[in-house]
């Protein structure tokens, strides 16, 4: 058996354009872990099973995909990440999977092989085995490392009540109202915004979230954030804070909204 975490992420920038020939969307985006995570234990087994959370599916077929030596795994999850969040749980769950299941294999994956696997279980699941911050474009599996500051502090709040349309819902809206139009402005934008990041403040420049917003954010920048706004799809919303007594008092007058983490960014797990 082998032991390790999964940790959550925001898409500190998230630009979006049209569907592509393949069905997805293309993106521009930013990734950065946060040390939020759930814990996953995977053995070698005579059957492939996840114990511990009942809704699982990436894990399971992430597990799977590597079984096609005849090697059987099960896992399993503890989840301390909010599910359908935005914040990728279930696709650092899979990467986690993937790298503690190869591990224990008698022939593990080259790491080319485990790349191909994670882009067919989501466009997030590659970030998650990569250290550090990534900048995803394409349908957000082509990435590229990038240099940004970590000194900052994490407010997480899902609201009270909010409910995640599922992922193709919200590209389907997003579609609806010609969402794309001005894409290869807003990526030139990001490009702009990215390259003058120096300091924990400058991510105040990177551009909003295309898919999603919340007036949760404009009350993070009242509270004292820098930057805020949605991750993913939503509809948890982070604000980033360079001191933590401020994230601490920022937390306790949004307790009262909805759930609350305060965390800080990772590098890996």
């Amino acid at each position: 058996m082998i032991r390790g975490s999964a940790a959550a992420k925001l898409n500190l920038a998230l630009v979006v354009g049209p569907r592509r020939d393949d069905g997805k969307h293309e993106v521009a985006t930013l990734y950065q872990r946060i040390a939020l995570t759930d814990r996953l234990e995977v053995r070698v087994s005579d059957t492939t099973a996840v114990d511990g959370f009942a809704d699982d599916t990436l894990v399971r077929a992430a597990l799977e995909a590597l079984s096609s030596d005849g090697t059987r795994l099960a896992a399993r999850l503890e989840k301390r990440i909010p599910v359908a969040a935005g914040l990728g749980g279930g696709s650092a769950d899979a990467a986690a999977a993937l790298q503690l299941g190869n591990a224990l294999l008698p022939r593990p994956l080259p790491r080319d092989r485990l790349d191909e696997i994670a882009a067919a279980l989501g466009a997030d699941v590659p970030f998650f085995l990569r250290d550090g911050p990534q900048f995803g474009t394409g349908d957000g599996t082509v990435l590229e490392p990038v240099d940004l500051p970590q000194d900052y502090w994490v407010l997480l709040v899902v609201p009270h009540g909010a409910a995640k349309e599922s992922t193709a819902a919200v590209y389907q809206r997003f579609d609806e109202r010609g969402g794309d139009v001005g894409f290869a402005d807003r990526r030139q934008a990001l490009d702009a915004a990215l390259g003058q990041v120096r300091r924990s403040r400058d991510l105040a420049s990177l551009p909003p979230n295309d898919l999603a917003s919340s007036p949760l954010a404009e009350r993070m920048l009242q509270e004292g954030a820098f930057r805020a706004d949605v991750t993913g799809a939503g509809p948890a919303v982070y604000g980033l804070f360079l001191h933590r007594r401020t994230a601490v008092a920022a937390r306790e007058r949004l307790r009262r909204l909805g759930g609350t983490w305060l965390t800080a960014p990772a590098w890996y797990v």
